[in-house]
């Protein structure tokens, strides 16, 4: 069975990445998609929630939207430390290898390539699936909408309504536990 990865910071998970996770599961010969949030971010990005709190907003997403075949993976928190994707793929060959793997990748992040530790060894081990993001060139499929976290994590610090960003369930657990507001668990 091939499987789709759909990493990222997801901090928090907005309606771009259920779309995104909607719309692989349409139309792509997958068996199932895993979310997988990263533990640390590669680029030294500060992630604003922990690394649990990311994860189970995504489950809620994807429970909430009725996507049986999704999951959301702990990978990187089980692998530990700052996880590359080549690295991660080369840990899910040697521990998944009845599976094929597609890495799901929006355009904005394609065009970073050069960035990435040996996109090379990346395409070997995995599918590209690169998904059109509003804003950015390229990509397959419906425009994905130009949402990001950094903008819905602005919205929530300032009191704003992000309803229209973030899926109802998600949002819910954030304000449940002031996630983004200053009043974090």
């Amino acid at each position: 069975m091939e499987i789709a990865l759909f990493g990222g910071s997801f901090d928090p998970p907005h309606v771009g990445h259920l779309l995104a996770a909607t719309y692989v599961l349409a139309t792509e010969p997958v068996g199932e998609l895993w979310l997988v949030p990263v533990n640390q971010h590669p680029l030294g990005k500060k992630l604003a929630a922990p690394f649990e709190h990311r994860a189970e907003l995504c489950e809620a997403m994807i429970a909430d939207a009725g996507l049986p075949r999704a999951r959301v993976s702990r990978i990187e928190a089980e692998i530990g430390g700052e996880v590359r994707t080549v690295d991660l793929l080369e840990h899910l060959r040697r521990t998944h290898p009845e599976h094929s793997f597609a890495l799901v990748v929006g355009s904005d992040l394609a065009a970073e390539r050069s960035q990435w530790k040996r996109f090379d060894r990346i395409t070997e081990l995995a599918r590209i699936i690169e998904l059109r993001r509003g804003g950015f060139e390229g990509g397959i499929g419906a425009v994905l909408p130009e949402v990001s976290s950094t903008e819905v994590r602005t919205l929530l610090a300032s009191g704003a309504d992000v309803s229209r960003l973030v899926p109802r369930e998600v949002l819910r657990r954030i304000r449940a536990a002031g996630t983004y507001t200053g009043g974090q668990r």
